[in-house]
């Protein structure tokens, strides 16, 4: 299962990525949500872990523009 990690905190982004993937998964990690936009056009993914505080555009932006009819994940919150 392919994994978006949007998280700006290196310590944490570090520990999560290293987690998903000892349960398995890929894990693209970015940054910032406009990197995390920008991934979640390009390609499909099954899910997106987000932070909401991320730099440039905030988690709950990056949901909001994700969960158009053209979406490729599904949210739950």
């Amino acid at each position: 299962m392919h994994i978006l990690l949007a998280e700006d905190d290196p310590l944490l982004g570090d520990g999560l990525r290293a987690g998903l993937r000892q349960l398995g998964f890929q894990v693209d990690w970015v940054r910032n949500g406009e990197a995390a936009e920008r991934e979640l056009r390009a390609q499909p993914y099954a899910a997106a872990v987000l932070d909401l505080g991320l730099p440039l555009i905030d988690g709950m932006e990056v949901l909001a523009a994700s969960a158009g009819p053209a979406s490729c994940c599904r949210c739950w919150c």
